[in-house]
């Protein structure tokens, strides 16, 4: 039994057509506690950060385990922490980015069967991105992504994130115009979109065909249609940007819409921040619960 009175799920797994994950930045270092709240929760996948799983990097084995008996797939791992570099622009620095990349994806990624690699792509550039910087992004990504796919048969997804170097629409289109896509995927995040004053929706329409999966969270209402300058991390630090589904900011049922009209056959990724008491998120669970009811009783998801 759930809290919110709802029986517990079954063992999950990942149905055929939209299928939803947790993202792990709610939890930061990924337990087995975590895995088991997943599943305890009706989620058949989790998506972690690299970052928040340093300690299972070299025992992946350990947690594909727990994965395996929480019936749970991992559904990409994103790149970041000790260890990787995540320059993508700096030329000196651009070899040793491809080969960390190239070097997760063998040892890590493969070993849980996904079939694509988020990548965020480095800070933002004092001043702001240039088109020389989106070549240089443009470039290594490809090479990532053609050696990752022919080595390992992994897609390299490049995630817009504001503040960092793709946070702009018009930064997302040049990235996408640069990059061939027989090697370069996308994952529209709706509301880093949003927040960079791009419309989510649109976005996913736009680049349908080169999808490897989204991440879904919403925004204060506010930022419906908004096209101004990115909030600072100093505003995300003085109250949450990032906000649970159906607060209104992103036209979350218009999404919704058009992916089932499209026929979307992939996975939906629940990426939120981790709660924030003093902003009445309450806990880790209560937080996740709330996203749930809202796709079951919002948006009359059948199936997680």
């Amino acid at each position: 039994m759930l809290r919110d009175g709802s029986p517990s799920a079954p063992t999950p797994h990942a149905p055929d057509g939209i299928h939803f994950a947790i993202g792990g930045a709610i939890f930061g270092d990924l337990r087995p506690e975590h895995i088991a709240l997943t599943a305890r929760l009706g989620f058949p996948g989790l998506e972690p950060y690299r970052s928040l799983t340093m300690h299972y990097l070299d025992r992946p084995a350990e947690l594909k385990e727990l994965l395996d008996q929480h019936g749970i797939t991992m559904v990409t791992c994103s790149n970041g922490g000790p260890g990787q570099s995540t320059d993508f622009i700096n030329a000196t620095h651009r070899q040793q980015t491809i080969e960390d990349h190239v070097a997760f994806a063998r040892d890590f990624l493969r070993l849980f069967g996904c079939r694509h690699f988020k990548i965020n792509l480095g800070s933002r550039p004092p001043g702001g991105t240039t088109d020389e910087h989106l070549r240089a992004i443009a470039a290594t990504v490809e090479e990532i992504g053609r050696r990752t796919l022919s080595e390992y048969g992994i897609r390299i997804a490049a995630h817009p994130h504001i503040w960092g170097p793709v946070e702009r629409p018009h930064e997302v289109h040049r990235l996408m115009e640069l990059t061939d896509p027989r090697y370069v995927d996308l994952i529209v995040d709706t509301a880093q979109i949003n927040l960079g004053g791009g419309d989510p929706l649109e976005m996913i329409q736009t680049y349908y065909e080169r999808l490897a999966a989204l991440h879904w969270k919403d925004t204060r209402p506010e930022y419906r249609g908004y096209t101004g300058p990115t909030p600072t991390v100093e505003e995300h630090r003085r109250q949450i940007l990032y906000k649970d589904l159906g607060t209104g900011g992103v036209d979350l049922p218009g999404i919704w819409a058009f992916l089932q009209e499209r026929g979307y056959q992939g996975w939906i990724t629940l990426d939120l921040d981790p709660p924030r008491p003093a902003e009445g998120e309450g806990t880790v669970e209560e937080k996740i619960l709330i996203n749930r009811r809202y796709l079951l009783d919002k948006l009359g998801v059948g199936t997680l």
